[in-house]
């Protein structure tokens, strides 16, 4: 089916079976589960957000990842104890399968200082530095850079990690994300971008808003750097790709870019008026019915016998019951005071250094 790397690096055959795949061989049941799990608690707390966002609750931006979520659950299922993660704007899902908890990434949302950042950043600061995941980023691509001095890093400290970087299709025509490609490629950095194509960047279709032969990831080709595409659906086979471009990061010290087709099921952002123009609503409704990638791997769990429907109905209960629970934390969270404004801009100023009393933060006497 697919014939990855070209020649640049480890080929990846396809596999009739890929449970069978050496990356798959010791995802236990339990592991499994807990992807799923994972994927139910990113979309009920979306969904959640989303009806607080409708009656006024919270303010800015509000990017869904509903229909995606396999990706970020699958991706952290392959996270080890040196890797880090980064994400552009459509990161709250991301930060959630990091190990975010829900009231943290809600009160954010609601503009409290019981949020990831302390109610200052919104739905573009879901940061959680202690799952070793750097946040989302407004601005497309402009994370890129930064998942390239994560991997210089552990380069630098010999650290066997990666940096994986998530970007979406609109993402891959920004210069800074080409400067990235040309220095990972150059320098042998540790990190793995992963091209989340959902086909429409924010209302555009990729066939006209981006020129390539084949897909976007074989532009790495340009930078001699390695590439691969794959699907949503098969967990088993994205992890097993996303495992291997994951292993040359970490032991060869070389950069990959992947590309994984997959779908959102709302507009760009909550803002986006014309979602059901530049798409048909019958277009949604078929891939919602036929390529959900939660409701394949619940199939997929409950054909091997590891839940029934029992088991996924709590798992479903116990995210919603969660997600009104961070609502309810979110909303009896004080809101950031006049004072705050000025905190968490130098981490100089905040712990009241020598530097700071001086006004000098970054130079010497």
């Amino acid at each position: 089916m697919l014939a990855t790397d070209r020649g640049i690096g480890q080929d990846i055959r396809w596999m009739e079976d890929w449970r069978q795949h050496p990356v798959n061989l010791g995802f236990s049941a339990e592991a499994k589960v807990e992807v799923l799990r994972t994927m139910v608690r990113i979309r009920r707390l979306e969904q959640t957000a989303l009806l607080y966002y409708s009656a006024g609750k919270m303010g800015g931006w509000l990017i869904l990842s509903v229909g995606q979520e396999s990706i970020a659950a699958t991706a952290r299922s392959l996270i080890g104890p040196a890797d880090h993660t980064i994400s552009g704007p459509r990161g709250m899902g991301h930060a959630i399968a990091a190990g975010m908890e829900m009231r943290a990434g809600m009160a954010e949302l609601f503009g409290k200082l019981g949020g990831c950042s302390k109610g200052k950043g919104g739905a573009f600061s879901f940061y959680a530095p202690k799952h070793r995941h750097w946040g989302c980023h407004a601005i497309a691509a402009t994370h890129t850079p930064l998942a390239a001095g994560f991997a210089f890093a552990l380069k630098q400290r010999g650290e066997q990690g990666c940096a994986l970087c998530f970007l979406g299709d609109g993402s891959v025509n920004q210069g800074v994300y080409h400067e990235s490609l040309n220095l990972a490629g150059l320098f042998g950095l540790p990190v793995v971008y992963v091209i989340e194509n959902n086909g429409y960047a924010m209302g555009t279709s990729v066939s006209r808003s981006s020129r390539f032969k084949e897909c976007l990831a074989r532009r790495a080709e340009t930078y001699d750097i390695a590439w691969d595409k794959t699907g949503d659906g098969d967990l088993y086979e994205l992890r097993a790709r996303l495992g291997v471009a994951m292993e040359r990061a970490k032991k060869e010290c070389r950069p990959t870019v992947i590309e994984i087709p997959t779908y959102r099921y709302y507009g760009f952002s909550v803002a986006d008026a014309n979602h059901k123009k530049y798409r048909s609503p019958e277009e949604v409704e078929w891939m919602k019915a036929n390529r959900d990638p939660l409701r394949r791997w619940k199939e997929t769990l409950m054909e091997e016998g590891l839940i029934d429907e029992a088991t996924f109905a709590e798992m479903n209960e116990a995210a919603k019951a969660e997600a009104k629970a961070a609502v309810g934390y979110a909303e009896n969270s004080p809101p950031p005071g006049v004072n705050d404004i000025v905190q968490d801009v130098y981490w100089e100023s905040d712990h009241g250094t020598e530097a700071s009393k001086i006004g000098r933060h970054f130079f010497g006497e």
